[in-house]
């Protein structure tokens, strides 16, 4: 949407300026109109709708088109079920929570839903314009809350899972965040040693003429092989991610992975408590929220974040639309645990699926948790032992010629 700076005249006769998104010049001046400015100049401003940002936003990131984080996103619609819980207008709320945004990027997108709505479209509408940082979820309960006249408790209950999806992405990257990186140092520990101090050392031995022992050899021959090819292997390294990032972004590709997660020996268990967690609470708050099954069972899919658990959830909600119930659809596709069918079985005959699928969600939660603790647990100290057993094997690859030489003196 093109951005148009404008200056212009204030009802007391005052001088403004600013910029804003609008279809056209003639919507521009129609929104500045309905603003109580009076126009004076008004221009597109090229730069800035080609994302010509100040130097900080470009550095890390921030354009036009960046998105609510999943914290910020939390944050906003807790302070929005607030302040419309207490009566203030929509327009109003939206000015106080950009007022008190911390990013640029985020007062940027609040203000634009801002604009959009005093420009006369409804909030959903106006959300629905960034999907980045309102998924379809999102507006799609805000319009049904909209519809029924409930708008601040339907944002309860989005501030309420945005706020849980938020605490559970926390926890998988605290849990794997100190693996990953101990797995990364000691990878690096492990290449400085083999390039830069193994060679040094053992040119000592090759010096002596003496036959070195086979771990020495072995040692030598892959020390030796980083180094003549260190260019070659960084550039299969580097080749490799590449490839593998633009692979993972064709969907055919992505579906047979996320299948493969699904029925992992080890990791496949944690992946379906977590893909069910969320699938769970998302469809529960999409049908507290007052959406129908039909349209809330392909949203609750896609947010799982599991290609593979979305495609199925797509097949039950089409079994569904042709009059067969969920709990059995759920249970023929074999992707999901007894006690999700069973919870939805029971939700579906009492007429109470919301409060089933939110008890899923929290037994489901609850056993992650634990799960990444457990693995947290083990990783740890198997990376420990990995890493030991490597320098344990480059030491003794080191001191055995020494070894060899003082028995030759001796």
């Amino acid at each position: 949407m093109p951005v148009y700076a404008w200056q212009g005249l204030s009802a007391d006769g005052r001088r403004l300026s600013g910029s804003l998104e609008a279809e056209g010049a003639r919507a521009a001046r129609a929104r500045l109109r309905r603003d109580g400015v009076f126009p004076t100049a008004l221009r597109e401003d090229t730069a800035a709708a080609g994302g010509g940002e100040g130097l900080i936003d470009r550095l890390f990131g921030e354009s036009r088109n960046a998105r609510l984080r999943p914290a910020e996103l939390a944050l906003v619609s807790r302070q929005l079920a607030t302040l419309m819980a207490a009566g203030v207008p929509a327009v109003e709320a939206l000015d106080a929570v950009a007022e008190q945004a911390e990013r640029p990027a985020e007062r940027r997108i609040l203000q634009a839903v801002r604009e959009d709505v005093v420009g006369g479209s409804a909030l959903a509408d106006a959300l629905a314009r960034h999907p980045a940082s309102f998924p379809a979820l999102y507006s799609g309960m805000v319009r049904a809350g909209e519809a029924a006249g409930a708008l601040d408790l339907v944002l309860g209950r989005l501030a309420s899972w945005t706020e849980t999806q938020s605490q559970l992405a926390s926890k998988l990257r605290n849990a794997l965040a100190y693996p990953i990186l101990m797995l990364f140092a000691s990878l690096g520990i492990v290449g400085f040693l083999l390039a830069f101090v193994v060679p040094k050392v053992t040119r000592i031995f090759e010096d002596q003429r003496q036959a070195l022992p086979l771990p020495t050899r072995l040692l030598l021959g892959v020390s030796n092989l980083l180094l003549d090819n260190l260019g070659v292997v960084l550039f299969l390294a580097a080749a490799t991610v590449a490839g593998a990032l633009v692979a993972l972004r064709r969907p055919p590709i992505r579906l047979k992975l996320d299948r493969m997660l699904l029925r992992a020996p080890v990791i496949g268990p944690l992946v379906t408590r977590v893909a069910v967690a969320r699938f769970a609470r998302t469809l529960a708050t999409l049908l507290a929220g007052g959406l129908p099954l039909l349209e809330a069972l392909p949203i609750a899919g896609e947010v799982s974040g599991n290609g593979a658990m979305a495609d199925a959830v797509r097949q039950a909600a089409l079994a569904v639309r042709e009059g067969r119930a969920l709990a059995p659809t759920l249970r023929e596709l074999g992707l999901f645990p007894p006690l999700l069918v069973h919870m939805v079985r029971v939700g579906e005959r009492s007429g109470e699926i919301e409060g089933m699928l939110e008890r899923v969600s929290d037994a489901y939660e609850g056993e992650v948790e634990g799960a990444l603790a457990t693995l947290t647990a083990v990783l740890e100290p198997a990376l420990i032992l990995v890493m030991g057993g490597i320098v344990l094997f480059i030491v003794l690859a080191i001191l055995l010629p020494i070894f060899e030489i003082n028995s030759l003196v001796k």
